[in-house]
């Protein structure tokens, strides 16, 4: 099997916790990679008994505490978390990761806010990190890659060890092999960036050759072999289909139900995870791309 979705250990160094967003199993991902008595875990999820859970899953997997948390860009299912993560390891000092570009962002989360209807609280005490940085977790060398156009403080994370990248929000969101959405969301979504980031990542595949064979993202799991070069070889198909299909919906009728069922029809009818009974969170997934094509001006 190529496609890792169960929780635990998945390489040498490396774990995939289920964050469950919105109750729902395999939507979203937190990461943990471990070396040595070091602990970083990748983007949290929203708070309260979320993150409560995640902890207790955290000590049953013996890699408590954490001493890095590294937010792979600012959307708010990815942040939310920091804060009671925070409060619940008051033991240990947190030490905050994430792109330059990314700081004003995590300290001034109102627009977000407003946008999306949360209140994620401001995030102080950051750790600035730009392209080419390496983290080092006690000898393991994680290096640092601008993956802009979903966002334009998206930061990719090369594991050459292990063989694998976290790439975020960074290209898809490819729930299992049924069910996937594209990336362009939030006001900060630059097309344009977005293909250097599909090119670059194809140019890390290709120069690292049989020394790169996962990918994994924020939503959701470990995709390995096969699937990985699927991936790559589909990312930017899938992007125009859906941008293209979702545009013509809403010129046919801009009704979110409307585009939901017609996403669901043509893209992911075997989905398991949005099913025609489970529809809710497509629809409000549909309501924030509509958003981002509108904020983009492609509506």
């Amino acid at each position: 099997m190529v496609f890792i979705n169960s929780e635990g250990k998945f390489n040498n160094n490396s774990f995939l916790l289920d964050a469950q967003m919105f109750g729902m199993k395999g939507s979203a991902a937190i990461y943990i990679v471990e070396n040595n008595g070091i602990r970083m875990m990748i983007d949290t999820t929203t708070p309260a008994m979320t993150i409560r859970k995640i902890v207790a899953k955290i000590k049953e997997l013996r890699l408590y505490p954490i001493h890095k948390l590294l937010l792979t860009h600012s959307h708010w299912d990815h942040i939310e978390g920091t804060g009671k993560l925070r409060s619940l390891m008051k033991e240990t000092e947190i030490e905050v990761l994430a792109s330059e570009n990314a700081i004003y962002n995590l300290k001034h989360p109102e627009k977000m806010n407003n946008e999306y209807e949360v209140s994620v609280e401001p995030i102080d005490d950051i750790s600035p990190l730009k392209e080419g940085d390496v983290i080092d977790l006690n000898g393991l060398e994680l290096e640092v890659f601008n993956f802009f156009g979903h966002t334009q403080d998206l930061i990719a994370i090369l594991d050459k060890k292990n063989k694998n990248i976290f790439s975020g929000d960074a290209v898809i969101n490819k729930y299992d092999p049924d069910t996937f959405l594209p990336v362009f969301l939030s006001h900060e979504f630059d097309e344009s960036e977005l293909h250097k980031t599909f090119e670059k990542l194809r140019k890390i595949k290709f120069e690292l050759k049989d020394k790169l064979n996962s990918i994994c993202l924020s939503h959701f799991g470990v995709w390995t072999d096969e699937d990985f070069e699927n991936i790559i070889n589909e990312m930017d198909e899938l992007h125009y289909k859906t941008k293209d299909s979702i545009i013509r919906w809403y010129n046919e009728n801009p009704s979110l139900d409307y585009i939901t069922s017609k996403y669901h029809e043509k893209f992911i009818p075997n989905s398991t995870i949005f099913t025609r009974e489970k529809i809710i969170g497509l629809r409000i997934s549909m309501q924030w791309l509509v958003e981002g094509l509108r904020i983009s001006g492609f509506l």
